[in-house]
């Protein structure tokens, strides 16, 4: 009994993404943020093995060995150390729903214009990659992003450079038993705050001892 090689791949395709959809939506449901990180994890696996399917192994490793080998694991032990005050963020939750559906909205609005430029109405690449790069999609890869879109490229390092500003800055609390500076403060201060002129007779510590020896 043979198996058509067509209908191995969809098998395995459609399983992959089944478990990519659910491990994204329990990413998003999960109660404790261990078990969402956990499931976040499991979501990179599967989207992993469809990059391994579709002959783009470069991408494939480098989403295995990236960010299941580093990135989530330092969010992992991150969200176990963090003492994080899980009954203000369900009380909040309420009040940032429709913002958040606002930007779920746009979100899926964008990707949906992505997808629909992209193959509806190609039936070939707008742009054929060079013979030499075509041998590797590691080689193609680099070509793409450090030559057609470097400027894209060089957009999502700022904009994940925020990110990482606005998590710090969203994760910073202040407490009585830790010791922080304050920029602005530092900043903003003036030579007359620092310091202070007091103006002192010059027989004053004489009279002061002339005084304890009446006594």
């Amino acid at each position: 009994m043979t198996f058509d090689p067509s209908t191995l791949f969809a098998v395995f395709f459609y399983g992959f993404a089944s478990l990519l959809v659910i491990s994204a939506l329990r990413v998003i449901t999960a109660r404790n943020p261990v078990h969402a990180a956990l499931f976040l994890v499991l979501a990179f696996f599967c989207a992993s093995g469809i990059w391994m399917l579709l002959k783009a192994e470069f991408l494939s490793l480098a989403l295995i060995l990236v960010y299941v080998g580093a990135v989530m694991v330092l969010f992992l032990f991150v969200v176990m150390m963090l003492d994080l005050d899980l009954e203000h963020l369900r009380r909040d939750f309420k009040k940032f729903l429709p913002i958040a559906f606002l930007m779920g909205a746009v979100i899926v609005l964008e990707l949906s214009i992505v997808i629909i430029r992209s193959f509806i109405g190609t039936d070939v690449p707008v742009q054929l990659m060079p013979e030499e790069a075509m041998a590797s999609n590691t080689q193609a890869l680099g070509m793409l992003i450090f030559g057609d879109y470097v400027y894209a490229f060089e957009v999502a390092g700022v904009i994940l450079l925020v990110a990482i500003i606005a998590a710090v800055a969203l994760t910073l609390r202040n407490r009585k038993d830790s010791k922080s500076q304050n920029i602005h403060d530092q900043v903003n201060v003036v030579a007359a705050d620092r310091m202070k002129i007091v103006k002192m007779d010059a027989d004053m510590n004489a009279k002061q001892d002339a005084r304890g020896e009446k006594k």
